[in-house]
C-alpha cells in the first residue's frame, strides 16, 4: 500500500510532465522546487524555481539535500543531441538521489522496447536496436543497478505519445492541431490508420507521483494508464470534433518521402529510426499500474478538448 505522502520534492525540468508534477504537488501543499537552466518562473503558485545546470552533479547534490523525491522530468530540447546531453544529465541526477537519499522517479518512454509484436507489458525486455532506444534503456539500467545495489530507490514510469495541455510540439497529434484547426491538411509520421496508444500528460504526472510514493513500486517500470488506442487520423479527428471543428485531410510521411525529407531535416533523420512505432500497431498494456495505483486515465473526450485548447 502507498505510504504517507512525502513532502519535499525536487523536480528537474519544467516541460509538459515536470510542470504538471509540480502543479499536482503544490496543489496539495507539498514543498516543491523546480530546476531548469533558466530558472524561469513557470507561474505555478507556491513553487520555488532555481536556475541550475542539472548535469552538474555537485551543484545538484547540494540542492537535493533534504529532498524526499527527485523527479527526472528532463526533456532535452534538441532531439539530435541526446547522446551528448542525456548521459551526464542522468548520471548527475542518479548521483544526487544517492547523495540525498531521495527516491529517484524517472519520466520514461517506450523507446527501450524497440519494435514489438503485440501489446507492450512491463515485463518486456529492453531490446531496442536504434541508438535512442538503446540510450534510454541504458539510463534505466544504470538506475536499476544502483537500486539493486542499495544506493538509491528508483522507479520509472513509461508513457506513450503525449496528448493534453502544454504538450505542443512534443506530441505527434498536438503538433499538427494548430494547422488542422485552421482547416489545413496535415502530415503525420508513418501510417495513420493503425491503432496507437496516446497518453494524457497529466496522467503521466499522476502516475509518476504515485509510483514515487509507493515503496513497493520501486525497482521496476510502470506504464501510465492510458485510453484505448486510436489511429493517428482518428485521434486528430476526435480532437477537432471536441471543439466543434470538422476533420481535415491527413497525409502520411513514410518510405522514400521520409528519406528525402531527412536529407534536409536532422530531426526527421532521427525520427526515421523510430518509424517502426508508426508502421505497426503500437499498444500499451497499463493493467499493472491501474491495479497497483488505482489510477484510471482521463476520459478521452476531456483529453481531446484539452489538447485542442493547448
Amino acid at each position: 500500500m502507498p505510504s504517507t505522502p512525502l513532502d519535499r520534492h525536487l523536480v528537474v525540468g519544467a516541460g509538459p510532465v515536470g510542470r504538471h508534477v509540480a502543479e499536482l504537488l503544490a496543489a496539495r501543499g507539498s514543498s516543491v522546487t523546480v530546476v531548469t537552466r533558466s530558472g524561469r518562473d513557470a507561474g505555478i503558485p507556491g513553487v520555488r524555481h532555481v536556475a541550475l545546470d542539472a548535469s552538474d552533479a555537485d551543484a545538484l547534490s547540494r540542492l537535493s539535500e533534504g529532498s524526499d523525491v527527485l523527479y527526472n522530468c528532463a526533456n532535452p530540447g534538441d532531439y539530435t543531441q541526446w547522446e551528448r546531453v542525456w548521459p551526464p544529465l542522468a548520471a548527475s541526477m542518479l548521483t544526487a538521489a544517492g547523495h540525498s537519499g531521495a527516491v529517484y522517479a524517472i519520466t520514461g518512454n517506450l523507446y527501450p522496447y524497440g519494435p514489438v509484436d503485440g501489446p507492450m507489458t512491463g515485463d518486456l525486455p529492453d531490446a531496442a536496436t536504434d541508438h535512442k532506444g538503446m540510450l534510454r534503456a541504458r539510463l534505466w539500467a544504470d538506475a536499476l543497478a544502483a537500486h539493486r545495489a542499495g544506493r538509491v530507490r528508483a522507479v520509472e514510469v513509461r508513457s506513450s505519445d503525449f496528448m493534453g495541455p502544454g504538450v505542443g510540439g512534443n506530441g505527434h497529434v498536438s503538433r499538427v492541431v494548430p494547422a488542422a484547426s485552421r482547416g489545413r491538411s496535415v502530415t503525420m509520421m508513418g501510417r495513420t490508420d493503425l491503432p496507437h496508444t496516446f497518453t494524457d500528460v497529466q496522467d503521466a504526472a499522476r502516475t509518476l507521483v504515485a509510483a514515487a510514493e509507493d515503496p513497493g513500486a520501486h525497482g521496476r517500470t510502470w506504464h501510465t494508464p492510458s485510453n484505448a488506442p486510436r489511429s493517428q487520423a482518428q485521434a486528430l479527428t476526435d480532437v477537432l470534433a471536441s471543439v466543434g471543428l470538422p476533420p481535415v485531410r491527413v497525409r502520411s510521411l513514410r518510405g522514400p518521402g521520409l528519406a528525402a525529407a531527412g536529407l534536409f531535416s536532422p530531426l526527421l533523420r532521427e525520427l526515421r529510426e523510430l518509424i517502426y512505432q508508426w508502421e505497426r500497431p503500437y499498444v500499451l498494456d497499463d493493467s499493472a499500474a491501474r491495479a497497483r495505483f488505482g489510477i484510471e486515465p482521463t476520459p478521452w473526450d476531456e483529453v481531446c478538448r484539452r489538447t485542442a485548447r493547448g
